[in-house]
């Protein structure tokens, strides 16, 4: 059983999907791409995290379909 992420996280996470930024399915370089654009260190590293699981499910998903 995951940690329940709020709101305000996910709406951030999938925007920041959507402008198509490089993120991948490692935590560190989404962290570096981040960088000081959170008001936090605890945020960024939620939000990393929470691209990086999103980014897994995608690519499980496309190997799924196939």
């Amino acid at each position: 059983m995951g940690k329940i992420k709020s709101k305000m996280m996910r709406k951030t996470a999938n925007i920041l999907l959507k402008e198509d930024l490089k993120f991948s399915k490692d935590f560190e370089r989404n962290k570096a791409i981040l960088g000081d654009t959170m008001p936090s260190k605890r945020l960024r590293n939620r939000i990393a995290g929470l691209i990086s699981r999103m980014k897994r499910q995608e690519e499980k998903a496309k190997i799924e379909l196939e």
